[in-house]
């Protein structure tokens, strides 16, 4: 017997939908199924154009490792890595085997250019304050706080902060 037969679901863009069930009836299948996290059903997804799916776990796995900041900082990874290798050009700037090069040179600027523009496109210069606001918001723990120490609700308070960092086009709690 399947969880889940025939089912047909239209979402248009801006709406709202909530799954209401008894426990076991499939809702959360459903979910994972939607977003491409459960891939053994029979069927199919389809989306009318391409979505960023976030999907917010009942119990988020995240790295004992980190920080309540490591954590939430994941959401805005791509924006990190390009603060990350305009900093590394910055310092390659200085050393004679780029300086010393005008071919090298012109290459390392141009591509300091193109960092440039998407910089002042996600006003990454203001990351700190945009993830400090963000975990505020959400009354996360402490930035420094190790997750290993965090209940049940706090963990999913830092990783809902993580997921909407990242600004998904559909997110599925």
């Amino acid at each position: 017997m399947a969880l889940l037969d025939h089912i047909e679901l239209t979402i248009e863009p801006g709406e709202r939908i909530a799954l209401i069930g008894r426990n076991g009836a499939g809702k959360s299948s459903l979910l994972k199924i939607i977003a491409g996290i459960d891939k053994s059903y029979n069927g199919e997804v389809e989306f009318n154009q391409d979505f960023k799916i976030g999907y917010l776990a009942q119990e988020p796995e995240l790295d004992e490792t980190k920080t309540v900041k490591e954590v939430v900082s994941e959401g805005v990874q791509h924006i990190m890595d390009i603060l990350n290798e305009y900093n590394e050009i910055n310092e390659k700037l200085g050393t004679p085997e780029v300086y010393e090069n005008a071919d090298v040179m012109e290459k390392f600027l141009n591509r300091q250019g193109e960092l440039q523009d998407k910089i002042d496109a996600t006003d990454a210069w203001e990351l700190d304050t945009k993830l400090d606001k963000a975990m505020d918001a959400l009354r996360c723990p402490d930035a420094d706080t190790p997750i290993k120490v965090l209940s049940g609700g706090e963990r999913r308070r830092v990783a809902l902060c993580r997921l909407l960092l990242s600004e998904p086009d559909i997110l599925l709690l």
